[in-house]
């Protein structure tokens, strides 16, 4: 029987392993990643990515690629069966908070062929037909049997990443309970050709008394996706064909469908995992969490496991950084993924209730109030920081520290663009790094540079700008940031002994981290 080592074995091939493997790749980690399916998928499954995957994508180098391939959505429409409610700037909404301050849409057979792409320019190839039968894990590593065209492999990993769905098999191996539960109603997925008059760049929210439905661009061709609510006089057929609710949908959407490409049924789950790790075994994206479908997250969600555990993986392997930082990658994810699953089921229920006085409220009042709420800039702010997943924070986290400014420990570095002397800009440019760096808005002392000179760590500081305070950063405050983008630690003072002595903690050197131009 063949044998072999790596040092991390990642188990399947959607954009979370796939993103996970780009990132440990850059960090100059060597591994495999395996899939038992025979190729990538054809259909296009998740669509949204969100902005806080593009800033990651911009740090990998690969944002162009992304952006270059799919569709920048730039309105929302609020639908009735009477026409349309409320119409909603979607192009700018997050103007000032992201680079990418819009809504994009990219089919996920198109995204994964993206991500291959640059895995393989990276020297790492997807493991067709090879599927994971099992494995063990000791103090020093795990063994795993793989068996791929009917013939089975024994790989020695110093970590195994299960990112292999929703049925994970990783998950199972490790007895993990997975908590949760089943929306009662049937839901179907559809790509189309329409004939009518929607717009190509806008996504379309169809509400009415008894459901609702979305309407949403998903390839430059002009496809579009059907997302909805079978009608509860169909639900309970065995077999159910888009031409039995062709009228409903074509009802309630407001379009006339003259092809389709794809059409599919399916019940929603909402679980999370009891765990996202058992000694050396990692779960991550939807073989951790899944839930329902509102507001785009699920596939987001999943690629920010990949990015959280890629970049502490890397510097423990690299010895840049103590064992004990790979715990925080469960506290900091799973706490996520509980709120996510609560906020969406919320919403979900609302959107799905087949209460008479529910369904009113639904298709008469809350498009009104969507537009009122995002109508001022406000509104639309809070809108996208909480759909962009900008808004993420690590805040509870035990490798969070300090607070400066509005900034806390485990936030999100804010994004400050119209620095002439940063990089394209902005202060996220260097974050093309990879690794650890430290911030500062306005001047850096000498004594503060020559005290952190030793940790080889690279202190940027920007020329103070009003757009700096407006973000809620603090002038001639000091800030650690993660390889991630996140704040580690926030000091007010330039005072070094807070960061030597966190940097000390965990053991924290700078290592060789490199990407690709983009």
């Amino acid at each position: 029987m063949k044998t072999s080592e790596t040092e991390v074995l990642i188990v399947g091939a959607g954009p979370t392993g796939l993103v996970l493997a780009l990132w440990l790749k850059r960090l100059g980690v060597d591994l495999r990643i395996i899939d038992k399916a025979s190729a990538p998928g054809e259909t296009s499954r998740a669509i949204a990515v969100q902005a806080r995957t593009l800033e990651f994508y911009r740090q990998l180098g690969i944002g162009d690629d992304v952006l270059a391939s799919g569709i920048r959505v730039e309105r929302l429409a609020v639908r009735t069966p009477s026409g349309i409610a409320a119409t909603l700037k979607l192009g700018d909404f997050g103007a000032g908070l992201s680079r990418y301050a819009f809504a994009f849409a990219l089919p996920q057979d198109i995204h994964e062929r993206i991500l291959i792409g640059h895995l393989e320019k990276a020297g790492v190839s997807v493991e067709r037909r090879a599927e994971l039968i099992g494995f063990e894990q000791d103090a020093a590593g795990v063994t795993a049997t793989v068996m791929k065209d009917g013939t089975n492999e024994i790989i020695r990993a110093a970590y195994l990443c299960g990112a292999d769905g929703a049925s994970s098999t990783v998950r199972h191996g490790l007895k993990l309970g997975f908590p949760g539960g089943t929306y009662e109603q049937f839901f179907y997925v559809a790509d189309v050709e329409v004939v009518g008059t929607i717009a190509r760049d806008g996504l379309n929210v169809c509400f009415d008394t008894h459901g609702f439905a979305i309407v949403l661009p998903v390839r430059q061709s002009g496809s579009v996706r059907l997302i909805g609510i079978v009608p509860g006089s169909h639900a309970a057929e065995e077999t159910i064909q888009f031409e039995t609710i062709r009228a409903e949908v074509e009802r309630i959407t407001g379009v006339t469908v003259k092809a389709v490409n794809w059409f599919s049924t399916y019940r929603l789950h909402h679980r999370v995992a009891e765990h996202f790790r058992v000694g050396r075994v990692f779960i991550a994206g939807d073989a951790g969490h899944i839930h329902s479908p509102a507001g785009g997250q699920g596939m987001n969600t999943g690629i920010g496991d990949a990015v959280n555990l890629g970049w502490k993986l890397a510097a423990v392997l690299g010895g840049r950084a103590h064992a004990r930082l790979l715990d925080s990658y469960e506290p900091e994810r799973i706490a996520f993924a509980r709120r996510l699953i609560k906020t969406t089921d919320q919403v979900f229920r609302v959107m799905t209730s087949r209460s008479m006085l529910v369904g009113f409220w639904r298709r008469y009042l809350m498009p009104k109030m969507i537009a009122l709420f995002v109508a001022n800039r406000a509104g639309a702010r809070l809108a996208f920081r909480t759909v962009s997943q900008i808004g993420i924070a690590y805040r509870e986290s035990a490798i969070s520290r300090g607070e400066a400014g509005r900034m806390r420990g485990g936030d999100r570095l804010p994004y400050v663009s119209g620095l002439a002397d940063a990089g394209e800009g902005d202060n996220f440019a260097p974050l093309s790094s990879l690794d650890w760096q430290i911030h500062v808005y306005g001047a850096a002392s000498p004594a503060f540079r020559a005290a952190l000179a030793p940790t080889g760590i690279p202190i940027h500081a920007f020329a103070w700008t009003p757009a700096a305070g407006e973000a809620g950063l603090s002038r001639d405050a000091a800030y650690l940031v993660r390889p991630d983008g996140h704040v580690a630690v926030a000091v007010e003072t330039q005072d070094p002994v807070t960061l030597l002595g966190y940097i000390a903690e965990l053991e924290i050197k700078i290592g060789m981290a490199t990407r690709e131009p983009q």
